[in-house]
């Protein structure tokens, strides 16, 4: 692994961490990286987690909260009736 950085400070500060820490600059920097990895992983799936929890709660609500009101339900039920008187001889 090259390890090349444009800005000198960076990688003093990098070198330092990385001895302080006991261990190599490139095993230093693959470990943030792995870290970072996993947190944004973990940050992903708490949401996801969320967004799952959601969705089930919307399916599991009482029908009543998500079906139409009965005056709704028989105006759509008119209106497909009709239709379906004007529409016949053609393919459905």
């Amino acid at each position: 692994m090259s390890l090349r950085f444009p800005d000198p400070r960076q990688r003093a500060a990098i070198a330092a961490a990385a001895k302080n820490a006991g261990v190599s600059m490139q095993d230093y920097i693959l470990s943030a990286a792995f870290e970072r990895a996993t947190a944004v992983e973990a940050t992903f799936l708490e949401h996801f987690d969320a967004s799952m929890t959601r969705s089930h709660e919307a399916f599991a609500a009482e029908p009543s909260g998500i079906d139409p009101r009965p005056e709704q339900r028989a105006a759509e039920q008119e209106a497909r009736r009709s239709l379906g008187h004007h529409g016949q001889g053609h393919a459905a």
